[in-house]
């Protein structure tokens, strides 16, 4: 001890004896240590470069704008957050040496965002895993959080493909449309929706046909011929890639505006709309209520978090966000109220976010549970089109 007041007091010498002695006290009264002002260590990893980047910029700014938030009002217990942020570059391998960092490195206390992929967060989860770290996901795929003995460390802010799925049959149920085909990428959210379609479709009586595509695509004519000949009534596309855009196209240009277009809510993206132009007019996209949040009934719960987070994002950025904002913005301040009550102890960090129930967040309202660890339901969920410019409820339950 007495030789590291020695050569502390020697460099603070050198700025003057007042710099000196303010060095030996808050040692003293530290007792040798300064973990009472060691900030919350929060790592996240998105893409904001590559195929991916359309989503991962406004997934940063969320999670920017509640960082900043949390800062402004004392941190977390009267520790302020620093935030590690790595682009994985739309690029698996990046994210998993990222993660590796984040998890050796910079030890950090939770990580929240995996990469803006649901590739690259299934990645990620056994890292998480084998490491005891907590890992919220900002991604979609249901493989990320189940089965859940497998994934004790880790959650996600978003909506389950299959209630996405059920929200779309129950607007199919109501149209009378009985035939569907799912075109969706290689990707693990595509497939993961392939996955859940073949169990519910059966349970919906939907006939189903399938075909696929790789993210990185330019041409779906024969897929979309294929469809055509099926006589599906209505095409669900999953992807969250520009290969979205070629799919509206062509779907176009086949003379399939007969049919029922469906986006996931992976495409909900206002700049993904005005590269489709013209083809995206009859489009119908899920969703949560967040892109039309101002169409929402004056008394729906989900509301104000969003009226708040949009009226913030705008004043910020000078532009209109996208759900990603919400999903990363919700990610954030759930992981702040874990690290709030687990004061440090990562396993009551993770005990916690298996407890946290009926916090209404921009992205809509969540329940955790020990068996559950997705927070969204079906209700969180709406179908919304694109006109005039914006995004706007064409379904709301």
């Amino acid at each position: 001890m007495t030789g590291i007041v020695d050569l502390l007091f020697r460099k603070r010498a050198a700025r003057g004896p007042l710099a000196a002695v303010a060095a030996v006290l808050a040692l003293a009264v530290g007792g040798g240590t300064v973990q009472a002002a060691d900030p919350i260590r929060i790592g996240s990893i998105l893409s904001v470069t590559g195929p991916a980047a359309f989503l991962g910029e406004d997934m940063k700014a969320g999670m920017e704008i509640a960082v900043d938030e949390i800062n402004a009002a004392g941190g977390i217990n009267g520790r302020k957050v620093e935030w590690i942020f790595y682009d994985a570059e739309s690029q698996t391998q990046k994210a998993l040496s990222a993660t590796r960092r984040l998890l050796g490195q910079d030890k950090v206390d939770i990580i929240v965002g995996g990469g803006s992929m649901s590739g690259i967060a299934l990645g990620m989860a056994p890292m998480a895993e084998q490491a005891g770290v907590p890992f919220i996901s900002t991604e979609g795929a249901m493989g990320i959080v189940t089965p859940v003995a497998e994934r004790q460390w880790t959650f996600k802010s978003t909506v389950d493909d299959d209630a996405v799925l059920d929200r779309v049959f129950d607007y199919f149920a109501k149209t009378g449309i009985t035939k569907v085909a799912l075109l969706a990428d290689s990707s693990g959210f595509g497939q993961s929706a392939v996955e859940q379609m073949k169990l519910l479709a059966p349970k919906r009586k939907l006939e189903a046909v399938y075909e696929s595509f790789n993210p990185s695509d330019t041409d779906m004519t024969a897929q979309l011929t294929r469809i055509r000949d099926s006589g599906a009534q209505a095409i669900i596309c999953w992807t969250v890639t520009p290969a979205g855009v070629v799919f509206l196209k062509q779907a176009q240009q086949l003379g399939l505006g007969d049919r029922k277009l469906v986006h996931s809510y992976g495409f909900v993206s206002q700049r993904y709309m005005q590269l489709a132009g013209d083809a995206a007019k009859d489009l119908l996209l899920v969703s949560v209520k967040f892109p039309a949040g101002d169409q929402l009934p004056a008394d729906d719960p989900t509301k104000p978090a969003i009226t708040t987070l949009m009226e913030k994002f705008q004043k910020r950025y000078n532009r209109a966000p996208n759900q990603y904002v919400a999903q990363t913005y919700d990610a954030i301040q759930l992981a702040r109220m874990a690290l709030e009550t687990g004061k440090g102890d990562k396993k009551k960090v993770r005990e916690t976010l298996e407890t946290l129930q009926g916090v209404h967040g921009a992205g809509g309202v969540f329940n955790f549970t020990p068996a559950r660890h997705s927070g969204l339901t079906k209700d969180d969920i709406v179908m919304l089109n694109w006109k005039d410019g914006r995004f706007n409820l064409a379904d709301y339950k």
